[in-house]
């Protein structure tokens, strides 16, 4: 579809849909009867709020600016703050263990770490290497947040220059989060004065690798925004066809931006805010704010093509375009939400990106645009490109394609000619594209190409090399009335087991029993799930008949991460679907459009995924596993996304035909009028998440990958080939609603004003009007 701009249509169709009546006021009502779409009076709010805003433009202006200067003043200590995603989960078997632990062996503290020692040239027997161990022990034991220190035996084939041990710290994850940078300085300082610099110190555990990870996020983020802003800079001015209409909704996304992350800086003043949650909130606040302010500003520039005073257009774009973007500001609201349903703290974080970026950036659209349009009005052609003067071709009269018209319009007029050519096509593509996601692998990894060079990623690359890569705690609660859990032939079977390097026992003499065990597997391996695995089953056979078994360690946590994302995936699809439902159903009282546009949504979400495996998992260098949390986020964000072009086609679609009752000029009517705005804001929304790939984070790489290539498949097969051969073919049929559903749905108010032909042979809505007699059957 063609990015650049092109004059309004005056033939008999576009002036319908553009026809005023007294002071102004709209005649054609879309499906909502209001302009929004959405049933009831948003519109004439909408209109009085837009109206309002341009009235006092320079105090709503001023009023924002405030806001993102407070923000940016803000952004410093939100950097300062920011903490890893959270990878508990709430009532998970790793959550039970460690709570048991802290409770039964406090010393052990919350969560168990490794101190990882090693020398470029001397033993670990060396009187240098003993002094900083000895140093270091002494140092991390004045501090009150550090419990036991227990050395490691050392195991079979491991270094003699390196030695390990076990750390308890103690907090909430939050806490240790915050507290272990001050920790691995204590430690680092203690072991280089005590050995002159001879013997080096780092600590390791899963927290730990996050925290690493979560350190690249400000600098990927920035790398990001260099790329991803200039470039979409670049396809506002070509859409647009002007400088100056470029820039409102730069500054409109701009101001959003800031706003949102300051909203996020006082969220963290309260409670925790990860790095993940503002990489996603800042890339999402990019897109939508381009995308609402571009929304409205076409409706204004519509409107002031038609002889409109600003003013008059301000009120129109609110009371037209203001409405889609509410509702479709409200559909990724919902759809984010659905992610609280999920027990993992990291989809409660996106959950919070998601309703935030969309409430933000659906603020700015409404108040910050409408104030700033009257003022930009006269700069609006600024720098206008060429082929901005060239006149446009009109469509014919009854949504028919004129001879000469653009080529992509001609081509549109071809589907309607052969729907059934293109859905078939458009179908087959998408199913091919989805066949990969059957032999998708989910995994949840430490993403060791980001931690390569780090001191972590070397710590875990030794680790593995020295054969205790992996350190899981059994914690065994005693028996009511009993003593000590007998865990002997436990320990002798797991001591025969190749992979288990360590095995020792503890008990605090009262009412817990816990078992160290120390095996050679990456903890983010399926080798050590599958391990994790046997040594539950081995417990089974051989403690005590009925004892309870609860893991804790780095595998076992991963391990809860991505059940407790699993869990919940299907509660979450089940409640996006069934909620996008009823928005669609209540929004165009129709039955089949909100069943066409689920399954479609769902069919481009499976195709996005499927060239995911595709890229990385059977085509990349590094045959990688798809991020297990990515299913359920990428979902809610492409659902909300998708319902927001699915409104703005249909829509326009189900605007031309209430005034005209020829579905296939409205089909025509609604790709000539969306087709570039949904191209234009698809192409934005697809390089904000496409910049995602940029980063040094898989899982960033992974998630931007499916967002962009998903926008990508929505507004090219599916909403401009798929949506439009299917309604084509199903024609009046799309508008069908049984009578039970028309009974309880509310009714379109205000109704289709008098003059307005309803569609012919086709069902009226509650409250609209029959079709004047005047009117020739072939215009209705």
């Amino acid at each position: 579809m063609p990015l650049g701009n092109t004059r309004g249509h005056t033939g008999p169709t576009a002036a319908a849909a553009e026809a005023t009546g007294p002071a102004g006021t709209t005649s054609a009502s879309p499906p909502g009867g209001d302009g929004t779409g959405i049933p009831g009076r948003g519109g004439g709010v909408l209109d009085r709020l837009a109206r309002a805003a341009a009235r006092r433009g320079r105090l709503v202006i001023a009023v924002w600016l405030i806001l993102a200067a407070a923000s940016a003043a803000l952004l410093p200590g939100l950097t300062h703050r920011l903490a890893p995603p959270s990878l508990e989960v709430p009532g998970s078997e790793s959550a039970r263990a460690a709570a048991l632990i802290a409770r039964g062996l406090p010393e052990l503290g919350t969560e168990q770490m490794l101190l990882a020692f090693d020398s470029a040239r001397l033993d670990t027997d060396a009187p240098p290497y003993q002094r900083a161990l000895e140093a270091t022990v002494r140092a991390l034991d004045r501090r009150p947040d550090v419990g036991a220190l227990l050395p490691l035996p050392a195991v079979e084939g491991q270094h003699p220059h390196r030695v390990y041990v076990l750390t308890g710290v103690h907090g909430d994850e939050l806490t240790r989060q915050r507290r272990l940078p001050a920790q691995l300085a204590t430690a680092r300082q203690a072991a280089h004065t005590a050995s002159g610099g001879q013997v080096t110190v780092t600590v390791i555990g899963v927290s730990r690798a996050f925290a690493q990870l979560a350190h690249t996020d400000m600098g990927d983020l920035r790398a990001m925004e260099l790329k991803t802003v200039p470039l979409a800079v670049l396809l506002l001015v070509l859409g647009l066809g002007a400088v100056g209409a470029a820039a409102v909704p730069l500054l409109v996304g701009g101001a959003a931006i800031l706003t949102g992350t300051g909203a996020l800086t006082l969220a963290g003043a309260l409670g925790h805010v990860d790095s993940t949650m503002l990489t996603f909130t800042v890339t999402m606040s990019v897109g939508l704010g381009l995308d609402y302010a571009l929304l409205v500003l076409l409706r204004y520039r519509q409107a002031r093509r038609a002889g409109r005073p600003p003013l008059d257009s301000v009120g129109h774009a609110a009371a037209t375009a203001g409405g889609t973007v509410c509702w479709c500001a409200m559909a990724i609201m919902v759809t984010a939400g659905g992610l609280l349903i999920v027990d993992v703290p990291w989809a409660h974080s996106m959950a919070l990106a998601g309703v935030l970026a969309a409430f933000v950036t659906m603020l700015a659209a409404l108040t910050l645009a409408p104030a700033l349009l009257p003022l930009l009005d006269p700069y609006l052609e600024w720098g206008a490109l060429p082929w901005r003067r060239r006149p446009a071709r009109a469509g014919s009269p009854g949504g028919s394609v004129a001879a000469g018209s653009p080529r992509w319009l001609r081509g549109a007029a071809h589907l309607m000619r052969h729907p059934v050519r293109y859905a078939l096509a458009a179908t087959a593509l998408l199913l091919v594209a989805a066949v990969p996601v059957l032999d998708m692998r989910l995994g949840l990894h430490y993403d060791r190409e980001t931690l390569a060079g780090t001191d972590i990623g070397e710590g875990l690359a030794r680790l593995e090399s020295d054969g205790v890569a992996s350190l899981t705690s059994l914690a065994l609660p005693h028996p009511a009335g009993g003593g000590p859990v007998d865990t002997l032939a436990l320990a002798e079977a797991l001591r025969a087991d190749p992979r288990v390097t360590l095995v020792s026992a503890l008990d605090n003499g009262e009412d817990l029993t816990l078992l160290l065990i120390a095996d050679r597997f990456a903890p983010d391996s399926a080798a050590s799930a599958a391990f994790l695995r046997d040594v539950h089953a081995r417990a089974a056979e051989l403690l005590p008949a009925g004892q309870e078994v609860l893991a804790v360690g780095p595998a076992a946590r991963l391990a809860d991460l991505s059940a407790g994302a699993l869990a919940g995936l299907w509660t979450v699809l089940g409640v996006v679907l069934l909620s996008s439902f009823a928005l669609l159903l209540i929004t165009f009282r129709s039955l089949l459009i909100p069943l066409k546009a689920v399954a479609m949504n769902v069919l481009c979400v499976c195709a996005a995924f499927g060239l995911l495996t595709l890229w990385y998992q059977d085509a990349g260098t590094a045959a990688a596993d798809v991020n297990v949390l990515l299913p359920v986020i990428v979902f809610t964000i492409v659902f909300g996304l998708s319902l927001d072009y699915e409104v703005f086609l249909v829509h326009r679609i189900a605007e031309h035909y209430r005034l005209r009752g020829d579905n296939t000029a409205a089909v025509l009517h609604g790709l000539r009028h969306t087709a570039r705005p949904i191209t234009l804001a698809a192409a934005i929304m697809a390089v904000t998440f496409g910049g995602l790939m940029f980063t040094r984070r898989l899982d960033f790489q992974q998630a931007g990958f499916a967002v962009a290539v998903a926008i990508v498949i929505d507004a090219t097969l599916i909403r401009m080939v798929l949506v439009p051969s299917l309604m084509r073919l199903l024609g009046h049929r799309n508008w069908w609603l049984p009578d039970p559903l028309n009974r309880l749905l509310p009714p379109f108010t205000p109704p289709a004003p008098a003059g307005a032909p309803a569609p012919a042979g086709a069902p009226v809505p509650t409250g609209a009007p029959p079709p004047p007699s005047g009117v020739p059957a072939e215009e209705r």
